[in-house]
């Protein structure tokens, strides 16, 4: 049975009764395995969002893409993007900008996503990649930066490193959509990055992530491999091994005489 794309309204009303499962995906061979799969949300960048060939392979992911708001320019430069990836395809535009930013997305009714915890962006203020909200005043603060997002008119964050206690404690006191990077199953959808799942990530690896499998190895060996036919390769062409006749077109003799005759 196919499955239907959520809407933003869809999700609204999953809220508080369960996790859903969300993936960032860079390719379009990991969009096509979230579609099988049955994952139910994924962020991908905006090249792969607009591809032509995106909602062929991903037709019922809902797909939020988006870009660092220091590069968007202007606020009109951000609408105008974020205009064009919605009709390209996307169903949402994650921000990492301020509430503002937010509120003038939402006020031209795009759905919009913020973000909360350690936002990679901002870790400067949050002392550096770590986590944020271990202290009463730290989790009230971003009690009130999540409410101020839901006022702003976003449908969801995404709350990155924060401790489950108290993401658990927000996701009961708010209706804005939470999505978890960290935070444990107290929010409405657990989100991890496809390359630390699959085992490509070889430098840190988050404390939440989970691996399933080892594509860095599996990566390696094909490197190994590639290596080895190239060189193959070399020496084929060196012995003269290469090419052999199946791999020539050759002249009918007769019209091959008649060439070598009338040459000059």
């Amino acid at each position: 049975m196919t499955r239907k794309k959520p809407t933003v309204s869809d999700l609204r009303v999953l809220k508080g009764r369960g996790q859903l499962t969300m993936l960032f995906v860079r390719t379009l061979d990991g969009a096509a395995a979230a579609e099988e799969a049955g994952i139910e949300i994924v962020s991908a960048p905006p090249d792969q969002v607009s591809h032509p060939d995106y909602r062929g392979v991903a037709p019922s992911l809902f797909t939020m893409t988006g870009m660092d708001h220091r590069s968007a320019g202007t606020r009109d430069d951000y609408l105008r993007f974020a205009s064009k990836m919605l009709k390209s395809g996307a169903d949402a535009i994650y921000s990492s900008g301020s509430v503002a930013t937010i509120r003038f997305l939402a006020d031209e009714h795009i759905p919009v996503v913020g973000h909360v915890g350690l936002v990679p962006s901002r870790h400067t203020f949050t002392g550096g990649f770590r986590a944020v909200g271990k202290t009463a005043a730290g989790a009230q603060a971003m009690l009130d930066e999540v409410r101020a997002y839901e006022a702003a008119g976003a449908f969801a964050v995404e709350i990155e490193v924060v401790p489950v206690e108290v993401a658990k404690a927000i996701s009961q006191r708010v209706g804005i959509l939470l999505w978890s990077m960290g935070p444990g199953a107290g929010c409405d959808a657990q989100y991890l990055f496809s390359e630390d799942i699959l085992g490509e990530n070889r430098g840190h690896m988050p404390r939440h992530a989970k691996v399933y499998r080892n594509f860095a190895a599996e990566h390696d060996r094909l490197q190994r491999e590639r290596v080895a036919a190239y060189a193959e390769f070399i020496a084929d062409v060196a012995s003269g091994a290469l090419p052999q006749d199946r791999h020539v077109v050759k002249m009918d003799a007769a019209e091959l005489a008649v060439f070598l005759k009338e040459l000059t």
